[in-house]
């Protein structure tokens, strides 16, 4: 019975050391575009944003040009956000 447990927890460390993990990041910047979506916006540095539905924005004023304060995570190669700010860009 030691022997079966003492497996199950090196089974159970091993896993959680090769688990995914998400690291949460910040960003500021300009918005240069956005697809006809509105679920993927592409800032002036080449960052790619992918916006899921459950996030809140004002998707009007999330227009090119537009500046943003951004979180998210990064999911394999897909920047999610996590949280957004608009800052409407101005004429």
């Amino acid at each position: 019975m030691k022997k079966v447990l003492t497996m199950v927890m090196v089974a159970a460390v091993a896993a959680l050391a090769f688990a995914p993990v998400a690291f949460a990041t910040d960003v500021q910047g300009k918005v240069k575009s956005v697809d006809a979506s509105g679920r993927m916006v592409t800032l002036e540095d080449g960052i790619q944003l992918m916006i899921p539905t459950n996030v809140k924005v004002d998707r009007q004023a999330l227009q090119p040009g537009a500046e943003v304060k951004v979180s998210y995570e990064t999911q394999g190669s897909q920047h999610i956000v996590t949280f957004i700010e608009v800052r409407p860009a101005t004429k």
